[in-house]
């Protein structure tokens, strides 16, 4: 049987070491140090919610201490994502579930059964649109939220894609070996249109500069979108 590398088993894995608190504060801005918080998200109480591509979870996490929702799902494809996140934060269940899957195969069995999806830097950017999206839609309740923060150009500082299209980002297996991932870094008015044929209304699109001119600064694209009633 062939297996697929894990790419994202380094990610995380220093902070992880040193800090097991849970978060105070929620950002979407790729520096994650300021722009506006989780209040875009609306009034979160007794709602489910669905972190897609969690990581460690750390930003479900706050949301389900802090914002007293009826259930927080931290969604990761990656099985070193998810140990990460069950070591940090396993205590913070039931409000609280880690669950490791593909996020399209979990939306798509996951009918109607989310009232807010969000996505920071997550399943969103590694996962084709045209597949997501639509899965997105049909697991939000009529009127259900989805907002998430994805790059507005590549690190490297080119533009965005004018297509629906991804491109080849660097990444490493575990054993620290060169690979590469699918990154959809895609301009608004592309993210606008795919959000609309896949069943979204309401869409906003803001632009969040850099807090700084570092290497790898980045602008970053906050979208919301209400699935239609």
């Amino acid at each position: 049987m062939t297996t697929t590398a894990d790419l994202w088993h380094h990610y995380g894995r220093t902070r992880a070491e040193r800090d097991r608190a849970i978060p105070d504060a929620f950002h979407w801005i790729w520096s994650q140090d300021g722009g506006p918080g989780c209040e875009v998200l609306g009034d979160l109480t007794g709602y489910v919610v669905g972190d897609l591509g969690a990581g460690a979870a750390r930003h479900a996490a706050h949301l389900a201490v802090h914002h007293e929702p009826a259930e927080v799902d931290a969604i990761d494809a990656s099985l070193a994502q998810y140990e990460m996140a069950t070591d940090l934060f396993a205590h913070l269940a039931p409000r609280l579930r880690i669950t490791s899957s593909d996020a399209v195969p979990h939306l798509q069995a996951t009918k109607s059964g989310y009232d807010v999806l969000y996505s920071v830097f997550g399943a969103v950017d590694f996962t084709d649109p045209r597949e997501l999206l639509p899965a997105t839609a049909a697991a939000l309740k009529p009127g259900g939220r989805l907002v998430f923060s994805t790059l507005a150009h590549y690190l490297n500082g080119a533009p965005a894609q004018p297509d629906l299209v991804a491109a080849d980002i660097p990444a490493k297996t575990p054993e620290g070996e060169t690979a590469s991932l699918r990154r959809w870094v895609l301009q608004e008015q592309v993210w606008v249109k795919a959000l609309d044929e896949a069943g979204f209304t309401n869409i906003a699109v803001d632009m969040l500069p850099a807090k700084s001119d570092g290497p790898r600064a980045a602008d970053t694209l906050l979208v919301i979108a209400d699935r239609q009633c």
